[in-house]
């Protein structure tokens, strides 16, 4: 009795440890489902040309027509490049500004500061994530956007007009902004995750770094981040996909720019995300809800978009990485 006790038990466990592990990929199939299936009249409808063209017009003031046996407003048009333009450069503005800082401070906590002063510091650095992004959004509006755009901008435009993304006029400080928003809400994951990783380290290599002469830049470069590079590019991923999904913080200072791709620093930009979740209201008052089904179309591709920026870095982890401490120190 107490073996079969036993042998239930862990029959019992096995097969619910198995149907935890399995939950992810049939949430991820479940959510892919559910847009594919609510996105296909927009599919059937817009084709392509919902990825290549930038207008966005829902005419809800139009009739009632069928497309394609679907029913459309008469004279709809919509095109997301736009939107997937402004996700895809805030998304690059914020890696080119969090990347550097978030790694500066992991490598600053891991091998420089001392421990009176890492705690203190990885505290502050770990409470940035804890901040509501509506407040990031309000001083953005507050502080940064006004900064941008009668001080940095006008500055920038005139001392770097020769390089084109810098010429032109001042129109808006949404780009910077959103930027410059992403990266500080995604500093404290990298920063955290890297440093974390970078703990990970045996002594015993960066002691063996020392017995060959190497000095504390060298130890890090040549030991201590390709011992943790694959901990420094998920901490890189995981912000990555915070930038590309953030909503408030970016509908409140991009400009929700409409029908206008950026051609400058100086325009205004608007992000999937952010368009969605302010468009949601007027999209239910659309007749033949393809309003709606646009929308889903969108979020679909942003799903897209971060699996296949999750299944990139874990490629480039596995086969371009350093991934054992062989080989890590050539003098």
């Amino acid at each position: 009795m107490v073996k079969s006790a036993r042998g239930i038990r862990d029959t019992a466990y096995k097969y619910a440890t198995a149907l935890l592990g399995s939950s992810a990929f049939v949430f991820i199939f479940v959510i892919a489902a559910v847009l594919i299936i609510f996105s296909y009249p927009s599919i059937v409808v817009y084709g392509r040309s919902f990825l290549t063209t930038i207008v966005w017009n829902p005419a809800l003031s139009s009739n009632l027509i069928q497309v394609h046996g679907f029913p459309a407003m008469s004279g709809a048009s919509y095109g997301v490049l736009v939107f997937l333009a402004g996700t895809l450069i805030s998304s690059v503005l914020a890696l080119l500004i969090g990347v550097p800082a978030g790694l500066g401070i992991s490598i600053f906590l891991a091998q420089v500061a001392p421990k009176k002063v890492a705690g203190p510091v990885s505290f502050l650095t770990e409470l940035l994530a804890g901040i509501p992004s509506v407040i990031y959004g309000f001083w953005g509006i507050l502080v940064l956007g006004p900064f941008l755009l009668y001080t940095l901008e006008p500055a920038l435009a005139h001392y770097l007009s020769f390089m084109p993304w810098f010429s032109g006029p001042v129109y808006s400080s949404g780009m910077l902004a959103s930027g410059v928003i992403l990266a500080l809400m995604i500093v404290p994951i990298i920063a955290s995750i890297s440093r974390d990783a970078m703990l990970q380290t045996p002594e015993s290599l960066k002691d063996g770094g020392r017995a060959l002469g190497l000095t504390d830049w060298e130890i890090m470069r040549k030991i201590i981040i390709p011992y943790s590079k694959s901990g420094i590019v998920g901490s890189i991923v995981l912000g990555l996909g915070r930038a590309l999904g953030e909503t408030m913080a970016v509908a409140m200072v991009s400009g929700a720019s409409v029908n206008i791709l950026p051609k400058t620093f100086f325009y205004p930009i608007n992000t999937m995300a952010a368009f969605m979740v302010l468009n949601m209201d007027s999209a239910f008052t659309d007749p033949s809800a393809m309003f709606v089904h646009a929308l889903v179309e969108m979020a679909a591709i942003l799903l897209l978009i971060t699996m296949a920026v999750n299944i990139i870095a874990r490629a480039r982890v596995r086969h371009g990485f350093v991934s054992s401490s062989e080989g890590l120190v050539r003098v």
